[in-house]
């Protein structure tokens, strides 16, 4: 996978849809992640008409436009393709990448006309077969959240992504918003790649920073975390997700996680060399 370096975390900024339907905004989240390192900008699509249940399609919702069906503020929040050309054209010129999450199987066809590093498969569709089996054959690799999961569910996903695709990477996550600490787990993270012999992620929910560094020390090779520019903007995910400050800070503090984690060989070190020779001559 071109996009996983060796001894690199790949970092995924989740903008999802912290949007909120503004090109303004999502520039300058883009800006964001291009400063502090970090590699993708990552969205959401979705057809609303297939994704929002019928039962919720008319219920009523106050949002920033003033109140509205469900189903038109899902529509208010969905990017189109002259919104995606500029979000592609845009990161190109950083130059990092992007990509997002496939929720229905119009929006996997739309993103497999786009040159992207990979396709994510979020956590609410990893149980829908179908879905995971088609966007496994588009042929670009496959980043596969295991939130809700059963051990059994995640086996069965995993089968169906690798009948048609290789190129896997899964990633650790609890879907709850924030995750309560003695929900996150982290040693599933060597578990998982233990079982299934493959990449695995960290796609973090809570509201600190310290889960997602363990994270990376035992052996989390992608981090995605959500982002935004402001704690007090409206949406579900905004208080979940890390602001500018933060995202830096994280950057900072796992770049040298590789060189600090080392390998499992007791040898003298290159800076012991002469302080060994002074004190054992």
């Amino acid at each position: 996978m071109k996009f996983l370096k060796e001894n690199e975390t790949y970092f995924i900024g989740e903008i999802g849809i912290n949007h909120n339907g503004d090109m303004q905004i999502t520039k300058k989240l883009i800006d964001a992640v291009s400063a502090c390192g970090w590699h993708c900008a990552k969205f959401q699509k979705r057809n609303p008409d297939v994704c929002v249940p019928e039962h919720q399609k008319g219920v009523m919702r106050e949002t920033p436009w003033g109140t509205m069906t469900y189903l038109d503020y899902k529509y208010k929040v969905e990017f189109e393709k002259d919104d995606y050309d500029y979000i592609s054209k845009y990161c190109a010129e950083k130059p990092i990448d992007w990509s997002a999450s496939v929720w229905d199987l119009d929006s996997l066809k739309f993103l497999a006309d786009y040159d992207l590093p990979f396709i994510k498969i979020p956590s609410a569709m990893t149980t829908n077969e179908l879905l995971v089996s088609e966007t496994a054959k588009v042929g670009v690799p496959i980043i596969m959240s295991t939130g809700m999961c059963e051990l059994k569910e995640v086996d069965d996903a995993v089968n169906n992504v690798l009948r048609h695709n290789s190129n896997l990477v899964l990633m650790h996550t609890n879907s709850s918003y924030p995750t309560p600490r003695e929900e996150i787990n982290l040693n599933l993270i060597p578990f998982l790649k233990d079982r299934y012999n493959c990449p695995i992620g960290y796609s973090g929910h809570e509201e600190d920073l310290e889960p997602t560094v363990i994270a990376v020390a035992l052996g989390a090779t992608v981090i995605e975390r959500h982002i935004t520019l402001s704690h007090d903007m409206w949406g579900t995910d905004q208080k979940s997700s890390l602001e500018v400050m933060a995202m830096d800070m994280l950057y900072k503090r796992v770049k040298d996680i590789s060189k600090i984690m080392g390998k499992a060989e007791k040898t003298v070190t290159p800076s012991e060399v002469a302080i060994r020779k002074k004190l054992r001559g």
